[in-house]
């Protein structure tokens, strides 16, 4: 078996094929240099969403940085005959040196929303197409899931433990995004590393069915990480588990964690126990399967957390926003696909979102950005510079603002567009 070849740091193989050949052929026949503006936008919100949460955005501008056609880059596309010589040469210099805009990370789309919009040589831009649309493609749709979660589960904080249930590396993703999206913390080290997020962990099953009892795994546990640690409950009897878990910590036991069944009346049982055994500071978590449904019919029950994994690092039924990446002007030109169902507007767009004097929004407004309306006392303007002559902007907004400015974006929506329920965009969208 022959070794693995290191990997290069480069994202630029984060491609598809075909963005070479488009790019081969325009620098064949000149047109590879023409001055080009890209948008992504999603044509429609995935089905039932009445918004989606941007997210992703800062991670593009990180694997932008690195997209570079090294050594190793150019020696794989040449052993593969993907491209040819001339191509090679152009891409072994390649550096984007175009502007972007985009929405801030953190701020609610729509339907048709520019959400970037890259201005480049048809050469730079056309070859970051794949990069921009499988980062914003998944952070976007794991961040919505997430804001319909945070958004279900009130105040009481949602951990994020999807680590298990997708590819490595798209853990990690999730678990900025779900960030983002107003989740509390998350269980995964590499996220806390790379993003500063608070991480939280305990045990699982597998711990207490390593110890002769149950009471000698609390014992371990509470032994090493304290009496303010949360103890899984629910590996034999709950009732029992509950019991033994007071008389192992005391009745300043931090939290229980129900893992399986019926969480909602067990949740009622365990509060109840834990009350009559006068720990009634005991939080109860919660976790198993759940989405921002089973956290919505869980309101009303004692929970004090929730637990959530598949459901969020698949997007909860959407693990894709749906977005694309087309080329609407050239050389000042607009320029639209015209085709069934996949049409698109041409031309340069910015947007605005317009709100009541309540500060409820009413409408997003798509309009050229060569003929910008008036803004209004109540309207805001939606992107932001991102990148500038091919430097990324300074002083960008921090994972933290954009936590800030989805909790006020998603309060300005009218009652209506917080529903779980299928329906309409929470708000419409208006194309000047």
């Amino acid at each position: 078996m022959t070794a693995p070849q290191q990997q290069s740091p480069s994202t630029a193989l984060l491609t598809d094929h075909y963005e070479l050949t488009m790019l081969a052929s325009a620098l064949a026949d000149g047109s590879a240099e023409r001055d080009c503006v890209f948008e992504v936008f999603a044509r429609r919100l995935p089905d039932g969403r009445r918004y989606g949460v941007v997210a992703g955005a800062a991670r593009l501008l990180e694997a932008l940085v690195d997209f570079r056609f090294t050594d190793a880059e150019i020696d794989q596309l040449a052993a593969t005959n993907v491209v040819g010589d001339d191509t090679l040469d152009w891409l072994a210099s390649y550096t984007f040196s175009g502007d972007i805009d985009g929405y801030p990370e953190g701020e609610l789309y729509f339907p048709g929303s520019p959400v970037l919009t890259v201005r480049a040589s048809f050469a730079e831009a056309v070859v970051m197409e794949t990069l921009a649309l499988s980062i914003l493609n998944h952070d976007c749709a794991i961040a919505s899931a997430a804001a319909r979660m945070a958004s279900a589960a009130g105040t009481r904080p949602i951990i994020e433990m999807g680590g298990r249930r997708t590819h490595e590396y798209a853990a990690v993703a999730a678990a900025r995004a779900a960030y983002i999206g107003g989740f509390a913390t998350t269980s995964n080290l590499e996220a806390g590393r790379r993003y500063g997020i608070s991480t939280r962990g305990t045990v699982a099953h597998a711990f207490m069915l390593l110890h002769d009892t149950e009471e000698a795994a609390f014992a371990a546990q509470i032994e090493k990480l304290g009496t303010d640690t949360t103890l899984l409950v629910d590996t034999y009897d709950i009732t029992a588990g509950i019991d033994t878990a007071v008389r192992v910590a005391g009745t300043e036991l931090g939290a229980v964690r129900i893992d399986s069944g019926d969480v909602g009346v067990l949740a009622r049982q365990a509060r109840q126990q834990l009350d009559r055994l006068g720990a009634r500071d005991t939080r109860i978590v919660v976790s198993g399967d759940l989405d921002e449904h089973a956290i919505a019919a869980l309101r009303a029950e004692p929970v004090d957390a929730y637990g959530v994994g598949t459901a969020v690092v698949t997007g909860s039924g959407a693990p894709t926003a749906n977005m694309v990446y087309k080329l609407v002007e050239v050389d000042g030109k607009p320029v639209a696909k015209r085709s069934e169902s996949k049409e698109s507007r041409g031309g340069r767009k910015s947007a605005l979102r317009r709100h009541k004097p309540t500060g409820t929004a009413i409408e997003e407004v798509v309009y050229q950005a060569a003929s910008p309306p008036e803004l209004g006392e109540h309207d805001r303007e939606l992107p932001i510079p991102l990148v500038r002559g091919g430097e990324v902007v300074d002083n960008p907004p921090t994972l933290e603002d954009s936590r800030q400015r989805l909790r006020h974006a998603l309060v300005s929506l009218p009652w209506a567009g917080l529903k779980l329920s299928h329906g309409d965009p929470a708000i419409p969208t208006v194309f000047r």
